[in-house]
């Protein structure tokens, strides 16, 4: 990776998490220090700091560093305990994958389950995933999935959704032309929260084809049962990407009779 410095204005923030006590399992703790030197890129941060240096710089030439080629380049956004992008990256050695993620049990439970498969095109970053992303290359990545981010579901706490304009902004970047943001949320109000984001960002286009339903207004913890009774309009979203598994947070959204939202964002060439 490069750490050229450059003279350039103080980078937006989006924190989406909040930080508590990781206690790895001895199973995990064991995978942490088998596989942390294989799968863990060095960002060169303080130690405990999920913030990047403020110099360092992603590029083409850190990928072939890290990845050993050049090939198409998958990043998770909160790849949780590693499910889908272990799954894709078992099922498509022609491609590189990024999990980004903060919480070290998660880590180290993807660590283990690539270990077991003996993944070579794989690699985590326990990293605030804005800032790393807002150092990326312009082009260097073919596609973003964020699945089941943190829905905050407190109306005061809606600004720390992950689903940003600052993040569409970076992502609008680092994207290549034709690049794809895949979002998938059980969260009724986040849906409409990344339609109120996305559809009329200029720099994507809205590549659903199936109209569903939304209130027009949200609601928060406490307040979510008077969605029916609100205004509703009709968004385009897409078909559920077949390249998500149904891990046991999906099964559960779904026991619990939430509907799944697809939504699939294009980056336009400028």
């Amino acid at each position: 990776m490069s750490t050229e410095r450059q003279s350039k204005a103080p980078m937006r923030s989006i924190v989406s998490y909040v930080r508590r006590s990781e206690k790895l399992s001895d199973r995990l703790a064991k995978a942490w220090a088998r596989y942390s030197s294989r799968y863990l890129l060095d960002l060169g941060q303080a130690e405990g700091s999920l913030t990047v240096d403020e110099d360092l710089r992603c590029d083409a030439a850190m990928v072939r560093s890290v990845w050993g080629r050049d090939a198409p380049l998958i990043v998770e956004i909160g790849s949780g305990q590693g499910e889908n992008v272990v799954a894709s990256a078992r099922e498509h050695p022609d491609r590189n994958y990024l999990a980004l993620e903060v919480y070290q049990p998660g880590l180290a439970h993807t660590m283990l389950m690539a270990g077991k498969s003996d993944l070579d095109n794989l690699r985590l970053a326990q990293v605030n995933a804005p800032d790393l992303l807002a150092r990326m290359d312009p082009g260097l990545i073919k596609e973003v999935w964020t699945f089941f981010p943190d829905p905050w579901p407190k109306m005061k706490h809606h600004k720390r959704r992950l689903v940003q304009p600052a993040l569409a902004d970076d992502l609008a970047a680092c994207l290549e032309p034709g690049g794809l943001w895949r979002i998938a949320t059980d969260i009724e109000d986040y849906a409409l929260h990344v339609h109120e984001v996305m559809d009329e960002n200029p720099r994507f286009r809205n590549l659903g084809n199936l109209p569903v339903s939304l209130p027009t207004q949200h609601v928060g913890k406490g307040t979510a049962d008077q969605a029916k009774s609100l205004p509703h309009a009709m968004f385009m979203e897409s078909e559920r990407f077949d390249g998500r598994i149904v891990t046991n947070f999906e099964r559960k959204g779904i026991q619990a009779a939430r509907i799944i939202h697809d939504l699939t964002y294009q980056v336009l060439a400028d």
